[in-house]
């Protein structure tokens, strides 16, 4: 074979080599943009997408609600001053322990309730209603009302938040006879049990039995509270007032007065 023929073969297996090379990195670069470009999304994909974030968040509200924070409106008077009617509160329920939905576990709690706070409760009566108390005294305190004036284990409370706006109220004849029956069992010894017939003023001494509280509200004529209805199983603490968050006068003369008749002064407020 002549150097030409030779030459030439190689010139043709030359050009055959790139060109084949050529392809390979068409071929490669083609694969590589297919695959950094975006996949389009289908109408399901994106509908999914959207369902599975909304559950979860939902999901994550469920929780914040059953064993953090949770939202309470104040719809009576029985703590004025201090909550008004139309205040609006997130409730701290993991401080004295939550309760698990649909169980009776509650987690553990960082402390347990003191005397002279406010609690929000599940009432003891039927049907029981969620409202705020304030604590006058734990397991084990004696407690003594007198006039206006309350002794906590001997000692008279200074009490600045408490309204008296009545000095005419009383319990009726059957309230009294309720009251007389539930606080016997807990008299201190010096207390004649056979006279004894307590009143929305004067009651008392008494110890408040183990596992149990005793509550009552701040507009002391205006409030049916632990006087009318007894002691509060400690259970029934459903957590402690954090601040309002909203507030409006609801018996504004404006019209909408959840617009007209907001409260800014009370927004963020921590009740004490």
């Amino acid at each position: 074979m002549s150097k030409g023929s030779k030459k030439t073969r190689k010139a043709k297996q030359q050009l055959a080599d790139t060109a084949e090379a050529a392809e390979s990195g068409q071929v490669d670069e083609k694969q590589s943009a297919a695959k950094e470009a975006p996949q389009k999304q289908t109408l399901g994909q994106w509908l999914g997408g959207w369902a599975k974030s909304i559950v979860i968040a939902l999901l994550i509200w469920f929780v914040l609600q059953a064993l953090v924070l949770k939202s309470f409106r104040i719809i009576s008077d029985s703590l004025e001053p201090t909550l008004l009617v139309g205040d609006w509160l997130f409730i701290n329920k993991a401080l004295y322990g939550a309760e698990i939905p649909l169980t009776n576990v509650r987690t553990p709690a960082f402390r347990q309730p003191r005397a002279g706070e406010l609690i929000v409760l599940t009432g003891i009566e039927d049907p029981p209603l969620t409202i705020v108390k304030r604590v006058i005294g734990v397991a084990g305190d004696t407690l003594q009302m007198r006039g206006d004036s309350i002794f906590r284990n001997g000692e008279h409370l200074v009490e600045p938040y408490v309204r008296q706006v009545d000095p005419t109220a009383r319990m009726d004849q059957p309230q009294r006879m309720r009251s007389r029956s539930w606080q016997l069992p807990h008299l201190v010894d010096s207390v004649d049990a056979d006279g004894y017939l307590p009143d929305l003023r004067n009651w008392g001494p008494f110890v408040i039995p183990e596992g149990h509280l005793f509550t009552m509200g701040d507009n002391r004529d205006h409030s049916y509270d632990g006087r009318h209805w007894g002691f509060l199983p400690r259970q029934n603490v459903i957590g402690h007032p954090m601040f309002i968050y909203f507030s409006y006068d609801p018996n504004h003369w404006r019209p909408l007065p959840f617009i007209t008749a907001v409260r800014w002064k009370r927004l963020l407020h921590r009740p004490k």
